[in-house]
C-alpha cells in the first residue's frame, strides 16, 4: 500500500526560503504543497500547480500536515494559531520573534509538535551537539565562537552563533563571540575551544543555502506524526537514525 505524500503549507513562499522549499518539494514523492502562502496578494492563484494564498487569506488554506514558516514576527502568529486549530505541526526558521511569540510557542507545542531553529543544516545540528559535549569535557579551557556572513547580514552575532553558544553555556563554558562580514559568505561558524598548549576548532561552513530549506523538509517529515512537543534539528536527525 503506498503511502500519501505529506501535505505542507509553506509560509512565507514569497521569500528566498520559500522559493527554495517550493522547488525542493516538488522534486519529492512524498511531500506535496498544498498551499503557498505569501504576504502580499499573489500575482496568480495557482503556480505550478500549487494553490497561492495571501497572508489575509491563511485560513481559508486547504488542510495540511505541516506547516513550515519562513516569514517575519508579525506573520508568525496566525501561522502557529492555524497549526494549532488544525492540531498540525509547525516547522519554523521565523527570526526576531518576540519573547511573547517564544512563550507562545512553548504553550502550543503541549497541543502540537513543532521545532523552531535559528538555522535549520543538518550539520549544524551536530556541530551543536558536539559544541555541548566539547563544553562538558574541557571545562577550563577558553571557549570563542567566530562565525562569517554576508555584507548584507545586519544581525551580529548570528541566530546560529548565539544557538551554539547556548549549547556551550549548557555545559558551563563561557563563550566569547566574534563576527565578520564579507563579500557572499553564506555561513560559517568556529567554536574553539583553547586550553594551554592546545587547541581544538570545530567548523561549518555552508556554501549553497538550499542546505537549509533541505533541514527544514527534512525536519517536516519526521515531525509529521509525532506526538505534541517541542523538538530540535538534532533531536530529529537522532530519532531518524534510530
Amino acid at each position: 500500500m503506498t503511502t500519501p505524500p505529506i501535505r505542507l503549507l509553506v509560509h512565507g513562499a514569497s521569500g528566498r526560503m520559500g522559493q527554495a522549499l517550493l522547488r525542493l518539494a516538488a522534486e519529492r514523492d512524498d511531500l506535496q504543497v498544498v498551499a503557498a502562502v505569501t504576504r502580499r496578494s499573489p500575482a496568480q492563484r495557482v503556480v505550478d500547480g500549487v494553490p497561492h494564498f495571501a497572508a489575509s487569506e491563511l485560513h481559508g488554506a486547504p488542510q495540511f500536515d505541516v506547516a513550515i514558516d519562513f516569514s517575519l514576527p508579525e506573520g508568525f502568529d496566525p501561522v502557529l494559531a492555524l497549526c494549532v486549530e488544525r492540531g498540525a505541526g509547525l516547522v519554523s526558521g521565523t527570526t526576531g520573534i518576540s519573547e511573547t511569540q517564544r512563550q507562545a510557542l512553548i504553550q502550543a507545542a503541549t497541543r502540537i509538535p513543532l521545532v523552531w531553529a535559528s538555522n535549520f543544516s543538518l550539520g549544524v545540528a551536530v556541530l551543536d551537539e558536539l559544541v555541548e559535549r566539547a563544553a562538558a569535557a574541557l571545562a577550563d579551557w577558553d571557549c570563542d565562537i567566530v562565525e562569517s556572513h554576508h555584507v548584507h547580514k545586519q544581525d551580529a552575532p548570528s541566530g546560529t552563533a548565539l544557538t551554539l553558544g547556548a549549547a556551550a553555556q549548557k555545559s558551563g563554558a563561557q563563550p566569547h563571540y566574534a563576527s565578520l562580514r564579507a563579500g557572499d559568505i553564506v555561513g560559517e561558524h568556529l567554536v574553539q575551544f583553547t586550553g594551554l598548549g592546545e587547541r581544538i576548532e570545530l567548523t561549518h561552513r555552508a556554501t549553497n543555502r538550499d542546505i537549509f530549506a533541505r533541514g527544514a523538509l527534512f525536519a517536516a517529515v519526521q515531525l509529521n506524526g509525532r506526538a505534541p512537543a517541542s523538538y530540535r534539528v538534532r533531536d530529529l536527525l537522532a530519532a531518524s537514525a534510530t
